[in-house]
């Protein structure tokens, strides 16, 4: 898959240069987002070091995992009395469930918490079903059950999966909004350990629907994995514990934004092909010579 094209001397298309590096606005469902870049909320070591980090991110979507205990911290403080829902869309996430009926149950939980706050994420979730807590790889069958079931009931599903090709057109099929394969496995900082099957995933959900959203999610370990996930066409990265364990998630925060903006503008400008030799960039016209050690003349 390719970036759109542009004119030679004129910008990338939807991106001009002297604008906005994101190139656009992304548009999840009925949610059109300014940043392309979505961070969690859990992990950090204050909620006022997380309220921070997600102001100097610039991403205007979070995500907040809705089971009841996750919303107070060891003072009893609430979370959602530290993010600015003015300004922030909450992406209620089913983080921790193992099984359809409680992501479904969660999901349900979720919806009703956000409609109460008259947040507009009230209408989507971030579908999370775990196979298990030591990879906390996504359960396939499990994901896919939940997938119909949320849409059904009239969800914007966003899913959490892994990054088999297969799996991720079958969610698609499902009616999923957007598709979310994991670079590694959750808090595990390894980045895109498998970009080829990112660049199929990409190919298999795009082909016949550029626009379909896909956004790399999870295992983001530092600021260059953000880049080269955009680099390979992702729509979008999300991430948490890559800032919120960071020695300074502030810091961190930052970079995350600057990579993020880097790697879309490099995915629209277009790369140089890889060469095996190298190719002179600067012109042979005019050289006494364009070998280093010229042939002797021969008759």
């Amino acid at each position: 898959m390719s970036p759109p094209a542009a004119n030679a001397g004129e910008s990338p298309a939807g991106n001009p240069l002297s604008g906005n590096p994101l190139s656009g606005s992304l548009r999840l469902g009925s949610h059109e987002l300014t940043s392309r870049l979505i961070l969690g909320t859990g992990r950090y070591e204050t909620f006022d070091i997380m309220r921070r980090s997600l102001e100097l991110s610039g991403c205007d979507c979070v995500t907040v995992a809705v089971r009841r205990e996750r919303l107070y911290d060891g003072e009893g403080r609430n979370i959602l009395d530290f993010l600015d829902l003015n300004r922030y869309t909450l992406l209620p996430n089913t983080a921790g469930c193992y099984n359809a009926n409680d992501a479904v149950r969660t999901a349900r939980l979720g919806r009703e918490i956000l409609r109460g706050l008259e947040n507009p994420g009230a209408d989507w979730v971030k579908l999370e079903v775990l196979g298990d807590s030591k990879t906390l790889l996504p359960d396939p069958v499990a994901t896919l059950e939940a997938t119909e079931r949320l849409v059904a009931e009239g969800f914007q599903v966003l899913c959490y999966t892994s990054d088999d090709p297969v799996l991720a057109r079958r969610l698609k099929q499902a009616g999923a909004t957007a598709v979310m394969p994991a670079g590694s496995p959750i808090g595990s900082g390894q980045g895109i350990l498998n970009p080829n099957n990112i660049r199929i995933c990409l190919e298999y959900l795009k082909d016949d629907d550029p626009d379909y959203p896909v956004i790399v999610d999870a295992g983001v370990g530092t600021a260059s994995d953000v880049a080269f996930a955009m680099e390979l066409g992702a729509d979008g990265v999300l991430l948490n514990t890559a800032v919120a364990h960071a020695r300074d998630p502030l810091g961190m925060a930052l970079a995350m934004k600057a990579a993020l903006e880097a790697g879309r503008l490099a995915w629209l400008s277009g790369r140089i092909p890889r060469r095996l030799y190298a190719t002179a960039s600067s012109p042979e016209e005019g050289l006494l010579s364009t070998r280093p050690f010229p042939e002797a003349r021969r008759g």
